[in-house]
């Protein structure tokens, strides 16, 4: 009875299971070269659109201290003794004004951005993907640093001679150099600006991307979502 009891079964275990074969989900492919690199240039034309919408605009650097631009630290010493001296007003308004000139120049860091992304190979798209949660940004800055700094100076000059920050700060320098014991300062503003707003930048293109990695409502395409919610 044992027996015919388990041969009656047999079929009905076969055509089970191949109806569960039918059904069961495919096992979800490795992601080729062409995936990774796809996702990761989509991530990063995320990540810097947003970062360079969140600082231009106003007060994107000036009232987030996270990346606020402060009195240049190499001669803090000068605002020390002008505050000390009661005059906040003309110090609190130098860095007011720093931090527009770094909110109107941020733009141009678009185009430079968009061309590192052209540039990216797939062995540069697998290492960020396996690479820490901030390692596109440090591909951003291994590829894009020395070029911004050319082309953030000569716009940050511009919009500080505009805004008379060049004659506010030569006003602020040589106040100081007037006081007695002290030494004569002499700080390329432009270049401090121009460093403090590509720091900021990068800060916030790498919070981006630390978003995109962990949060799965930051992956707004589907190559976003299958990319990085992939072990690879």
């Amino acid at each position: 009875m044992k027996q015919k009891f388990i041969l009656f079964l047999f079929p009905l275990l076969v055509t089970s299971c191949e109806v569960l074969q039918q059904l069961e989900i495919p096992v979800s492919t490795p992601l080729s070269d062409h995936e990774i690199a796809d996702g990761l240039k989509e991530a990063l034309k995320v990540g810097t659109r947003n970062a360079v919408a969140n600082l231009n605009k106003t007060n994107g650097f000036f009232l987030d201290q996270a990346v606020k631009i402060p009195f240049p630290e190499d001669v803090k010493v000068i605002e020390e003794k002008l505050r000390s001296l009661g005059l906040n007003k003309p110090v609190d308004d130098f860095i007011e004004q720093m931090n527009h000139a770094a909110e109107k120049a941020v733009t141009k860091a678009a185009p430079i951005f968009y061309q590192a992304i052209l540039d990216m190979t797939f062995t540069d798209a697998r290492n960020i993907l396996k690479g820490p949660d901030n390692a596109a940004t440090e591909y951003f800055k291994n590829k894009t640093y020395d070029q911004l700094v050319m082309t953030f100076k000569p716009d940050i000059y511009q919009v500080m001679n505009q805004m008379n920050l060049v004659d506010t700060w030569q006003k602020l320098a040589d106040t100081y150099n007037r006081l007695p014991l002290t030494r004569d300062v002499e700080t390329d503003l432009a270049q401090y600006v121009t460093e403090k707003t590509i720091q900021g930048l990068f800060y916030k293109v790498e919070q981006e991307e630390k978003r995109i990695r962990t949060d799965p409502a930051a992956r707004v395409t589907e190559i976003l979502r299958r990319v990085f919610g992939s072990s690879v």
